[in-house]
This record gives C-alpha cells, sequence and structure tokens, in this order.
C-alpha cells in the first residue's frame, strides 16, 4: 500500500449508402372519369399517364414519385433506380418487402480510412451485403377510408386502379432485379467472392530492442557526464545515488551511495528480497477454524495472511488469488455436526505491538497502515476495491466477526485454539503463493502486506513475529547471502517509519543481483522475481501516472520501486538503454521541497539512462 502521497470509433462495423426519406418529387395522378358506364372487370386497365388531372373528388389517388437527381456514387456502383411509392385503398392488405433473390454477396468498395483498434478477423468471417438504397418498392401507408359524399360507383373502379398499381410495381421490381443481375453478374461470368481474404500478416515493430549481453558498454565517464545536469537539480538536493551494470558488476556512476538515508517504501526491496532467499516461492500463508473446547465453539487461527478477501468469490480485491470468508464459512458448515453457537479468533502467531515506531496512527483512517495482526481481511480496508481506502483500526474483531455472522452467530470474541496437535480442523484457506504476494506488494506499495511477508521472514528464521523479529530477520538473511547491511537501520519492512535508515548502495547491489543476464550468481534466479515485480513507468502499480509528460522517454522502459514521506522521494529499479543494455540505479533525495518536483526530478535521472548510449 502506497504510503502517504506514494501514487500507486463509434464507427459502424459495416458500411451504408445513403439514403433520402423526404416526399419531394412527388405529384398525384388521379385516374379520367370514365365518359361511359364502367366498363366490365374483363376489360383491360386503365392506363396511367402523366398528365396533370383534373379536379375530382374520387377517392383513392395513385402517388408516383418522381425520379430523384442521382448523387455522384463511386465509380464501381451504378445510380439506383428510383423508388416507387403507390397507395393501396383498404382492405387491400401490405405487401412484404421483396429483395432480389439470394446470391453470392459483392464486397462493398473500399471504406475511407479511419481510427479503429487494431484486430484480427476471422479467416472466414462473413461480410454482411451493402443493400442498395432505394432498391425496392416501398408500401406506403392504406388511403383513408371513402367519406359519406363517396361516388356510389367508386368501388367499381378500384380493379382497373389495382391492376394500374401492380403494373407499376412490376415495373419498379423489373428494373430492381435487372440492376442486381448486371451488378451480382447473374447472367454469366465469374460469381463473386462470398468470404473475405486472409488477413495480412500483423505488422511487426522491430524498433524494440531486446537485452543482450554483446550490447556496447556504457563508460563511467558517458553516465557521470550524462547524469551531471539533472543530478545538479537544486530540488533534489541532498541526493545520493548509484548506477550499475548488472552485466558486468560495475558501478558506473555514485554519489553519496554508502551515505545512509529514509528510504521511504523503497525498503520495501529489503523484505521482498530477504522473503525471497529463504521462504519457499510456492509456500502460501494459511487460515485454519478448529473446533473449539466446549460444543458449538469454533476458533479461527490467524496464519498472517492480510489479503483474505471478505468479497464473493467471483469478485477481485487489490489482492488478486485471495482466499475468501465465504470458503472458509462454508467449509465449516460441512464440517460441523451441530449448530455453530461461539466464534473465536486466535491471534498468537504474532507478538509485539501493533504498530510499529514511528508510525503515526493517523495514517490508518488516511489508508497506509492498520495493526499488525495475523488474522484480517483485506489488508484492513473498509473498501476492498480501492488500494487507498481507509483502514479500521479493528482487523482482527472485523474480520472474525465478518465469520460469524456467516456461520449464524453475531459477534465473535479473542481465543486460544485448543493445544497440541489433536484439534479437529473444519475448514482452512490459503493465499497466493509468495512470489506472487511478493509482486502484489511490490506494485501497489502495500505496506501491511510488506510487514506480512517480514513476519514470515523472521518465523522461518527463528525470530519472533514482531517489529523487531522481522527487522533482525530480514537483516541477518540479507547478510548471510553476502549484502553489505553497514549503516542499515531497519524498524519496520514497509517504510513508514521516518525512523528506518539505508545506503542507495545496498539498494542497487540487491536489483543488481536480481537483473544479472545468466544464473552464474546462485542468488539471481530466487530473486529474479523481485525484478519482475517493479512497477512499470507510466504503465502499472505507483508508476501508473507517471511518465506521462516530464520523463515521458523512460515510458515503458523504466521498472522501478517507488518512496514517499513526508520530505522523502526514492526511485530504485533498472533501465534497458538505447543500446539495449540494463543498467540497474537507486535514487534517494531527503530534500523538503515539493513532492511532485522531487519525484518528477528523479523520473528525469532514470529517463535519462533509458536516453544514453554514454560510451
Amino acid at each position: 500500500m502506497p504510503g502517504p502521497g506514494d501514487p500507486d470509433s463509434g464507427v459502424p462495423d459495416e458500411l451504408s449508402w445513403p439514403t433520402e426519406d423526404d416526399d419531394s418529387g412527388v405529384f398525384e395522378v388521379a385516374p379520367q372519369a370514365p365518359a361511359d358506364p364502367p366498363k366490365p372487370p374483363s376489360d383491360p386497365p386503365t392506363v396511367i399517364s402523366k398528365v396533370p388531372p383534373k379536379p375530382q373528388a374520387d377517392p383513392p389517388t395513385v402517388q408516383v414519385q418522381r425520379p430523384k437527381p442521382v448523387k455522384p456514387a463511386p465509380p464501381a456502383r451504378p445510380a439506383d433506380p428510383p423508388t416507387m411509392r403507390i397507395q393501396v385503398p383498404r382492405p387491400q392488405p401490405k405487401l412484404p418487402r421483396l429483395s432480389p433473390p439470394l446470391r453470392p454477396v459483392v464486397q462493398p468498395g473500399p471504406a475511407e480510412p479511419r481510427a479503429l483498434p487494431e484486430r484480427i478477423p476471422a479467416q472466414f468471417e462473413q461480410v454482411p451485403a451493402a443493400e442498395p438504397a432505394q432498391e425496392t418498392a416501398e408500401l406506403s401507408k392504406p388511403a383513408p377510408p371513402a367519406t359519406a359524399d363517396t361516388p356510389g360507383d367508386a368501388p367499381k373502379r378500384r380493379k382497373p386502379l389495382l391492376l394500374a398499381g401492380a403494373l407499376v410495381l412490376v415495373v419498379a421490381l423489373v428494373g430492381g432485379v435487372v440492376f442486381a443481375a448486371n451488378q451480382l453478374d447473374w447472367f454469366g461470368g465469374t460469381v463473386a467472392s462470398t468470404t473475405q481474404p486472409p488477413a495480412p500478416p500483423a505488422a511487426v515493430s522491430l524498433s524494440v530492442k531486446g537485452v543482450a549481453k554483446d550490447a556496447p558498454t556504457p563508460s563511467a565517464s558517458g553516465i557521470s557526464a550524462a547524469l551531471a545536469g539533472p543530478a545538479a537539480a537544486g530540488v533534489l538536493s541532498p541526493l545520493t545515488g548509484v548506477v550499475i551494470d548488472p552485466a558486468t558488476g560495475t558501478t558506473l556512476w555514485q554519489q553519496g551511495d554508502t551515505t545512509p538515508l529514509v528510504p521511504a517504501s523503497t525498503i520495501k526491496i529489503l523484505a521482498a528480497a530477504a522473503a525471497l532467499l529463504s521462504v519457499d516461492h510456492t509456500a502460501q500463508l494459511s487460515t485454519k477454524v478448529v473446533q473449539g473446547d466446549l460444543p458449538g465453539t469454533v476458533v479461527v487461527v490467524g496464519g498472517g495472511d492480510p489479503t483474505l478477501s471478505s468479497q464473493p468469490d467471483d469478485v477481485t480485491t487489490v489482492y488478486p488469488g485471495a482466499a475468501t470468508l465465504d470458503d472458509l464459512a462454508t467449509q465449516v458448515k460441512a464440517n460441523t455436526t451441530g449448530p455453530v453457537t461461539a466464534v473465536q479468533f486466535d491471534l498468537g502467531r504474532y507478538a509485539g505491538e501493533g504498530l510499529a515506531p514511528g508510525w503515526d496512527p493517523a495514517d490508518i483512517p488516511g489508508g497506509s497502515i492498520t495493526p499488525m495482526v495475523p488474522f484480517m481481511v483485506d489488508g484492513g480496508r473498509q473498501d476492498p476495491m480501492n488500494p487507498n481506502s481507509p483502514r479500521t483500526s479493528t482487523p482482527a474483531v472485523d474480520a472474525a466477526t465478518g465469520l460469524a455472522q456467516r456461520l449464524g452467530v453475531a459477534t465473535a470474541t479473542p481465543g486460544t485454539a485448543p493445544s497440541g496437535t489433536g484439534a479437529k480442523v473444519l475448514g482452512e484457506v490459503k493465499s497466493a503463493p509468495i512470489d506472487r504476494l511478493v509482486e502484489n506488494a511490490m506494485q501497489i506499495s502495500d505496506n501491511i502486506l510488506a510487514e506480512a511477508l517480514a513476519r514470515e521472514v523472521a518465523a522461518v528464521n527463528g525470530q519472533p513475529a514482531s517489529f523487531e523479529g522481522a527487522a533482525k530477520a530480514v537483516k541477518d538473511v540479507l547478510t548471510k547471502n553476502q549484502f553489505d547491511v553497514g549503516g542499515t537501520t531497519v524498524v519496520d519492512a514497509s517504510g513508514m517509519s521516518p525512523q528506518n535508515k539505508i545506503p542507495a548502495k545496498l539498494l542497487g547491489q540487491i536489483i543488481e543481483v536480481a537483473a544479472k543476464p545468466d544464473a552464474s550468481d546462485p542468488r539471481t534466479a530466487k530473486l529474479r522475481p523481485l525484478l519482475t515485480a517493479l512497477p512499470v513507468a507510466g504503465g502499472s502499480g505507483t508508476l501508473a501516472s507517471r511518465y506521462q509528460t516530464v520523463a515521458s522517454s523512460g515510458k515503458g522502459w523504466v521498472r522501478a520501486k517507488t518512496g514517499t514521506l513526508t520530505g522523502v522521494n526514492s526511485l530504485a529499479g533498472a533501465v534497458v538503454d538505447t543500446d539495449g543494455r540494463l543498467l540497474v540505479f537507486a535514487f534517494m533525495s531527503n530534500s523538503p521541497g515539493s513532492a511532485d518536483e522531487v519525484r518528477q526530478a528523479l523520473d528525469v535521472l532514470a529517463a535519462t539512462l533509458r536516453g544514453c548510449g554514454c560510451p
């Protein structure tokens, strides 16, 4: 969890042709009134001519749509035939919408270039046909019913009128079919393909160079010349730091690198390294519920897993892969023969105070810390989905009450699990593996998870699982693995205490071993997850919002752990330079200047290394 200030188109898929749907160009033509009595039904239909009609009171009229000017169309597409619009009197039913016979689909012409997300379409994805505008006859609404003053012989003229309308409809349909036949080449020639051709190979950029052992080696003088300006920024003073080539182990730049300064959250590098060096990477933190001494009583045994989730199984919190209270409660219900009447919680795994020396209780509602206990949910957060959520001051009680309520009990109380190994286990859930917990803690700079990892280091190295025991165990493991911890003062594993002091050289040495290009050093294989756990500049974790404008040349290339407290800023990680050489760095500033300005100045230092071939 970050310390105070520690940051962690609408383009249619198918082309469509423009259509017009107004009534301009429509005029009415009424049939001539017969001079003689109406002819029998066998007589031929009345011929309708485009001559202005005489005013008559005869009802239904025929509306013929005058062809509209054809808009310019692509060369490959002839002008569409006009739409005929016909009024049909009641009770004549509407005719169905007619379409040309189904034939192979013609691909529409090439679309104008447009911004769309890249995707690889299915190799044989069917392409919908582009429907020609106004290609089929459109039936208008029925004419209004005849009124009382309609001549009595009007119904007798309907048949000729219908025959005339049908004739016009047939002409329109024949025109549409002929047009479609010409377009689709129904009368000969090669039938158009009905599927898209295979997508072309994806474009591959060769601008990204991989890390290589034979990449040009920067010189100390070149690195010093490149960093001289950025390191002299007044906002960084006092600044200490180191730059190392992990392929050779050569120190290329140093400035006060043995002087201990307050590290803030970059001290998590020490706790993470100690955990990876001394704890099985596949180990998991276990939370159990056992049968109590009294009937109906169950006891939760805290196993040091702060990632245990209060959310349902299908909801991911800030801790991916976390076990859930729901799962634990389900197991308990399945393994108890009678009702659960009491829930207790055993916190005996941890020792000492819940808050480290130098911790400010105000940082609990501030979202940075919660008292260290071996049983809690969501790292003590009130909002499990928000890394910066305020935390609770009673994490164990809250977690135990949540489990109790799932078991039908209102509250939970402190207790002790039965001694010995004979206690019946009613349920057990486990955390993600240690190496994934390390990654989680480094990405979001989670203070409580870092402290839990340090206490596991203490447990496997014979030290009490307290702040003091964890601090001693971390230093002991690093010393055992040939890291120089001289001048180092460790009070906590998270960096929340301003009493911590470490030199930049130690941070650089740990990351150097993790970043070695081969397995010649046996420590590298154990520490490699530390390197991949570092946030990416402008991309993930506490560096996601940085390197966007200032130092943007380092975006995507710098991987580093951040550190921020009042008057403290630090940055330690690795970067690939323009020649493909991996460089390790650690920069620490205890400047009282603006935190944003100091962080930006540190980002410029790392981005300078990215742009430096520096022979």
